[in-house]
C-alpha cells in the first residue's frame, strides 16, 4: 500500500517544519494523492494544476516517499536545474530520506574534452570576444567535475562558441574518442543510470525514447515512475523527435569536422578537401535557391522549382561522394570513422525526406508530411508524423511504469479529450485542479470594444492605442504578447520614441537576456512573440499588465497543421473544432499564465481580439481561463491599474 501523501503538505506535516513559509494547499495535496495512486496502481494520471497548486512538490513526494526509480522530466533546461538543485535538495531534508540522484541533460551541454582540444588550434581564425571565451572555457575545463556548462556564467548560453567544445549525437566519437574514460557525458549517464531519481527535460527524454542516441543508454528501463512536467508541451517535442530532419548547418559541420579531421592524418587532405568544399558549396546553393520560395512550406512548393530540385539531387550527390571517400579512409582514425558514419546517416536522411510516398508500394504506418524551413542563412528539411499518440502509447506500455503528466494548460473548458486523444492517453485517470490564487481580487480581465479585426491592416496601430493609456496607469511593468513577428516588428517601430519606459525587444538579445533586463528594471515594456508566451515567470511588481493582440490561431503557412487538417477533414470531422480551437485555447491560456505567478500578484490581461466576443467559440476561450472579473470598459482597467501603483 503506497503512503499517503497528504500529511507530509499539511499544517504541522514535515514540509511545514522544515519550511518557514511552507503554506499547505487542498490542491496540491489531492494531486499528491493522485500521484500516489498512479504509482501504487502503475497506472496513468493526466493533470492540469492552476499556477500556485505547487505541483512539483506534490509529484516529487510521493515519489520520493514510495522509494519507486523515478525519471522525472521538465520543459526547460531552467526547470530542470531549479528542479534539482533546489527543490529536491529541500523535500529530501524534510522527509529525511536518502535517495540517489541525479541530473541529466542532452550532451550538447556538457564540454567535450575532444573537441575542445582540437579547437585551439583555431585561434588565429577567432574573434577577440570568442579568444576570451576559449580561455574561459579552458580554464574551467581544468578543475569542473560535472562539466555542465550552466556552470561557467561569464560565457553566455547562447554564445556561438559553446557549438566548437560540445558535440553532437551527430560527431561524437562514442567509445572510440581518446577522451572517453573523462567524458562528462558518460560520467552523468552512468550517474543516471544508478540513480533512484533522475531529472531529466523533455527533449532528452523523447531523444531517448526515439532512439536519436543521445545518450551511450536508454534511461526509460527500470523506470517505476515517469513525471512529465509541462506537459502541454510534449506533442510537439514528441513531434520532432519521431520525424526525420537535416539541415544546412549540419551538412557543413560535416564538411568542417572532416577537413578537421582529415588535417591530423598525413596526405588524407587532399582527398577530402574537394567533396568537403563542394558539399558546402552544394548547400549554398540550395539556400539560395530557397529564396524564391516562402520561408516555410510544404514539399510541393519545392518540387514545381526545377532549379530546387536539382540542387537537392546535387547535394544528395555531393553527400554521397563525400561518404565515398571518407568510407574508404575510415580505419585510419576514429574521427574519420565517425564523420563516414554522420555522412552515411544524413545521406540517408535526405534520401527518405525527398522520397514521395505515395511512389510507395504500400503506405507508411504513420502518415507524415514532408516540409521545409528557412531562417536567416540556414534552411531545414523535416518528414513530420502527422499523429504521435500510437508511438506514445506504445513507449508506455513497453515501460511498465506509472506514466504522471501535468500542467497549468491541458483542457479544454474542463474537458481532456483533444489533449488524451493526441498523446494516446484515452485510458489515463483525468484531474482538473484550480488555481488557489484568488483571480477575483488580483486580476481583471479587459475585451475592449472597437478594435479593428485582426485581419485588417489598422489593428496593431488599434492594439498599440488601447495599450498607450494601460501602460502609463501601470507605470510600466507590461508584457505585449504577439502572435506573429511582423506584428511585433510594426509595435516595436511605433512605440519606439513614444514610452517613456524602456522598451525590450524580442530578436534584439538572447531570451534569457530580455528577462533578466526587464526584471531588473522594475518598469519595462516587453514585446514579445512565441517563446514568450510560455515558460517566463516573472513575479511582483516588474509584470502588472498582459496584452495578447489576438487569439493565437496556428499560422496558415504551417505545413504541419496544414496536413493534420486535411486528415480530420477525410475523417469527416471539423479540423476548426478538433485543431484549430482546442489549440488555440492552450496558448491563449499559457499566454494569460503569464500575469498572475504568485499570491501576492495583481494585474490585468487584456485580450484585443474581438472575435472573442463576436464569435460563438469565444465562450470556450472565456470559460477556460482563470475566474477573472471581466470588464469592456478601458476606464476600468486604467482604475485599477492606478489603484496597484498606489499600494
Amino acid at each position: 500500500m503506497t503512503r499517503d501523501p497528504a500529511p507530509a503538505l499539511a499544517s504541522g506535516g514535515a514540509l511545514a517544519r522544515h519550511l518557514p513559509n511552507f503554506q499547505p494547499r487542498e490542491c496540491q495535496q489531492e494531486l499528491a494523492q493522485a500521484v500516489a495512486w498512479a504509482i501504487e496502481h502503475r497506472a496513468a494520471l493526466v493533470a492540469e494544476a492552476g499556477t500556485g497548486t505547487g505541483k512539483t512538490f506534490a509529484y516529487l513526494l510521493p515519489a520520493l516517499q514510495a522509494g519507486v526509480r523515478s525519471v522525472i522530466s521538465t520543459g526547460t533546461k531552467a526547470l530542470q536545474d531549479q528542479l534539482f538543485h533546489r527543490d529536491l535538495p529541500l523535500l529530501i531534508e524534510a522527509l529525511e530520506v536518502h535517495p540517489k540522484v541525479a541530473l541529466l541533460k542532452g550532451r550538447a551541454n556538457y564540454l567535450c574534452r575532444y573537441r575542445l582540444e582540437n579547437h585551439q588550434s583555431d585561434g588565429l581564425l577567432m574573434r577577440a570576444e570568442e579568444l576570451t571565451q576559449l580561455r574561459q572555457i579552458r580554464r574551467w575545463a581544468s578543475h569542473t567535475k560535472a562539466g555542465d556548462r550552466a556552470e561557467l556564467l561569464e560565457v553566455g548560453e547562447d554564445a556561438p562558441i559553446w557549438a566548437q567544445v560540445t558535440s553532437t549525437a551527430d560527431n561524437c566519437l562514442g567509445g572510440d574518442c581518446p577522451n572517453y574514460a573523462e567524458c562528462h557525458v558518460v560520467r552523468a549517464r552512468r550517474k543516471a543510470q544508478e540513480a533512484d531519481l533522475v531529472v531529466v527535460n523533455h527533449h532528452l527524454l523523447f531523444a531517448d525514447m526515439a532512439l536519436k542516441q543521445e545518450g551511450f543508454g536508454e534511461l526509460l528501463p527500470g523506470a517505476e515512475l515517469i513525471v512529465l512536467d509541462e506537459a502541454h508541451q510534449i506533442i510537439e517535442t514528441a513531434t520532432q523527435f519521431f520525424g526525420i530532419s537535416i539541415s544546412g548547418r549540419q551538412l557543413v559541420d560535416l564538411a568542417r569536422d572532416s577537413l578537421k579531421e582529415a588535417a591530423q592524418v598525413s596526405g588524407l587532405l587532399s582527398l577530402v578537401t574537394t567533396p568537403a568544399q563542394q558539399l558546402e558549396h552544394q548547400v549554398r546553393v540550395l539556400r539560395a535557391g530557397l529564396d524564391r520560395v516562402p520561408p516555410r512550406g510544404s514539399w510541393s512548393d519545392l518540387i514545381d522549382d526545377d532549379e530546387i530540385v536539382d540542387a537537392i539531387a546535387e547535394l544528395a550527390r555531393g553527400l554521397a561522394t563525400l561518404c565515398a571517400v571518407l568510407g574508404e579512409q575510415e580505419e585510419i582514425s576514429p574521427g574519420i570513422e565517425s564523420c563516414a558514419a554522420r555522412a552515411a546517416d544524413l545521406g540517408l536522411r535526405l534520401t527518405q525526406i525527398s522520397r514521395d510516398p505515395s511512389a510507395e508500394e504500400s503506405e507508411p504506418s504513420t502518415p507524415r508530411v514532408r516540409w521545409y524551413e528557412t531562417r536567416g542563412r540556414g534552411f531545414s528539411l523535416h518528414s513530420t508524423p502527422l499523429e504521435i499518440a500510437d508511438p506514445l502509447r506504445r513507449y508506455r506500455q513497453q515501460s511498465g511504469a506509472a506514466w504522471v503528466l501535468t500542467s497549468a494548460t491541458l483542457a479544454v473548458g474542463e474537458r481532456f479529450d483533444h489533449y488524451l486523444t493526441a498523446t494516446g492517453l484515452e485510458d489515463a485517470r483525468t484531474l482538473l485542479l484550480d488555481s488557489p490564487f484568488a483571480y477575483q481580487e488580483q486580476a481583471l480581465l479587459l475585451v475592449p470594444p472597437g478594435i479593428p479585426e485582426p485581419n485588417q491592416p489598422t489593428h496593431t496601430a488599434a492594439v498599440l492605442r488601447l495599450a498607450l493609456p494601460l501602460i502609463e496607469a501601470a507605470q510600466g511593468g507590461c508584457f505585449l504578447l504577439f502572435t506573429s513577428h511582423r506584428a511585433l516588428r510594426e509595435a516595436a517601430e511605433r512605440l519606439r520614441g513614444s514610452l517613456s519606459f524602456p522598451l525590450f525587444v524580442q530578436g534584439e538579445a538572447p531570451r534569457h537576456q530580455l528577462l533578466e533586463d526587464f526584471r531588473r528594471c522594475g518598469n519595462g515594456v516587453l514585446l514579445g512573440a512565441a517563446s514568450f508566451w510560455e515558460g517566463v515567470d516573472v513575479r511582483g511588481q516588474a509584470l502588472k499588465l498582459v496584452i495578447i493582440d489576438r487569439l493565437p490561431f496556428a499560422q496558415p503557412d504551417d505545413p504541419v497543421a496544414r496536413a493534420r487538417a486535411d486528415g480530420i477533414s477525410r475523417r469527416g470531422l471539423s479540423p476548426f473544432r478538433e485543431l484549430s480551437l482546442p489549440e488555440a485555447v492552450l496558448a491563449l491560456k499559457q499566454g494569460a499564465g503569464r500575469l498572475i505567478r504568485d499570491v501576492d500578484d495583481r494585474g490585468v490581461l487584456v485580450l484585443c481580439d474581438p472575435r472573442i466576443r463576436t464569435k460563438s467559440y469565444g465562450r470556450v476561450f472565456l470559460s477556460s481561463l482563470p475566474p477573472m472579473r471581466r470588464t469592456q470598459s478601458v476606464e476600468d482597467a486604467v482604475s485599477f491599474l492606478r489603484a496597484m501603483a498606489e499600494d
